[in-house]
């Protein structure tokens, strides 16, 4: 007995919706019964790289992209006006096809689709140069669309004075050319934006300013150098933020963040600057993009502009590049008064030299986690760790309050559980540690027996509970 076949058509409609059109179309042949449920069916994703199959040579042919234009015309005139939740396409078109794609976006625009994906490209061969396919002002002027995603491949500038997206809660730009000047008229013109995400976006200009009033979260990832970079969102809870780091950070607005994650990418070069500021690296027969950016006093203070603007931020995950970033400014580090959770990323060719510093900032935090112990040893690390013998030893740690401690991608050595000790040593107030073997690598099975033993040593000598997890 086909017991599915029984079920109510809206629960057929819904289990056709997590299938590609084209598998949804294919199973009108199955029965009668089934044979007009995609008129009804609510989310419609159609691709024609599915639709065409990766033979080689196939796309190409006009009798097939035809084929596919005939099948999404079809879908959408068999659906007629029955209301539309979503609706993605994803294909490479040349310029005949994009008044049929104007078409295929005003049919669904037009039945109140509220969750719009594009990502349509005008020319597969990539020896023909970039022209984009320039989205219909109509996509701009919606009132149903709650969530927008663009991809590359699509040009929105051009209808950057013809916005009105008053719904509009999520908008994701996916390696799309945007104008700055541009972008601040595309998010005014969305006053209820909650969550926007920029992967990135070709910028073409140097100074980009992210201003939203009712922005609630933002990922952005950076793949370009910008000269300056300012945020004016002040309902900002959630910020991730990857990439280069800009030249300077004017404006940082985030007075009510909940939770940040930052990962900074920095060259090899720009190691070597940061850790040997002194030297002069630039003369006549070098000339380095954006060199100034890596002038000291400069990075010092751009720095403190960016970190001072999340400053109130609760939960903070920084990884092995932003803390050697971060390390540029630790004598003018602001105080992190709200922070009760830190969780920071080693990295053995990356440097802690900025943990001393950053702990003494956070006089209220609670948890510290951190991925992996091993780091690059500097004569900057401080008295947070073991890496060199000084007199201040630990001096950093009695001022911090944490009480939890979380260590991940442990290895058994000795040097680890030296650092381990450390902290018990001189968190004062340090209640629990809780110690996750690197995957693969169980301390019993390396015949660790004395890192064993010397968990145990550690528990009985400390009030901390002291937990190897294996």
């Amino acid at each position: 007995m086909d017991h599915v076949s029984n079920l109510p058509d809206g629960v057929l409609c819904h289990i056709l919706s997590f299938l590609t059109t084209k598998e949804a179309a294919l199973t009108s042949i199955l029965a009668k019964r089934w044979r007009y449920l995609l008129a009804f069916v609510p989310y419609l994703t159609i691709d024609n790289s599915v639709f065409l199959h990766p033979e080689k040579g196939k796309r190409e042919r006009e009798d097939i992209k035809q084929s596919f234009m005939d099948f999404v015309d079809r879908v959408l005139a068999l659906q007629g006006n029955s209301p539309l939740k979503k609706f993605s396409l994803k294909c490479v078109a040349n310029e005949a096809d994009t008044d049929r794609l104007d078409g295929w976006i005003s049919n669904v625009l037009a039945r109140g689709v509220s969750d719009l994906d594009l990502n349509i490209t005008l020319h597969l061969d990539l020896k023909i140069p970039g022209k984009k396919y320039q989205l219909s002002p109509k996509c701009f002027e919606c009132s149903t669309l709650v969530k927008l995603k663009l991809n590359f491949g699509i040009r929105v500038g051009w209808v950057a004075d013809r916005l009105f997206l008053p719904l509009l809660k999520t908008l994701i730009l996916d390696k799309v050319t945007v104008c700055p000047h541009e972008f601040v008229t595309l998010l005014q013109a969305q006053p209820s934006l909650e969550e926007l995400v920029l992967t990135n976006v070709l910028w073409k200009g140097m100074d980009v300013i992210v201003s939203s009033a009712s922005l609630k979260t933002l990922t952005m990832s950076l793949c370009c150098f910008l000269n300056t970079l300012s945020f004016d969102t002040p309902s900002l809870l959630h910020f991730e933020c990857s990439g280069f780091v800009a030249s300077d950070y004017p404006v940082v607005n985030m007075g009510n963040l909940v939770d940040a994650q930052i990962d900074f990418f920095l060259s090899r070069l720009h190691m070597k600057q940061l850790r040997e500021p002194d030297l002069d690296w630039f003369d006549d027969q070098v000339v380095l993009p954006f060199s100034n950016m890596w002038n000291r006093g400069l990075v010092i203070r751009n720095m403190w502009n960016f970190f001072h603007g999340i400053r109130n931020v609760r939960n903070l995950d920084l990884f092995p590049d932003t803390l050697e970033v971060l390390s540029m400014c630790s004598e003018s580090m602001p105080v992190f008064n709200n922070l009760k959770s830190l969780a920071i990323e080693s990295d053995k060719a990356r440097g802690w030299q900025t943990m001393p510093a950053l702990l003494r900032n956070c006089p209220h935090l609670e948890t510290l986690v951190i991925q992996g112990l091993v780091h690059h040893v500097t004569d900057k690390c401080g008295d947070a760790c073991v890496c060199i013998s000084r007199e201040d030893k630990g001096l950093s740690l009695t001022f911090c309050p944490v009480k939890v401690t979380k260590i991940h991608g442990f290895q058994g050595t000795m040097k680890e559980m030296a650092l381990i000790k450390h902290f018990l040593d001189y968190f004062p107030s340090l209640k629990e540690m809780e110690v996750y073997p690197e995957e693969n690598n169980n301390p019993t099975q390396l015949g660790n027996q004395r890192v064993l033993e010397m968990f145990e040593l550690y528990n009985k000598l400390s009030s901390c509970n002291v937990q190897l997890f294996i």
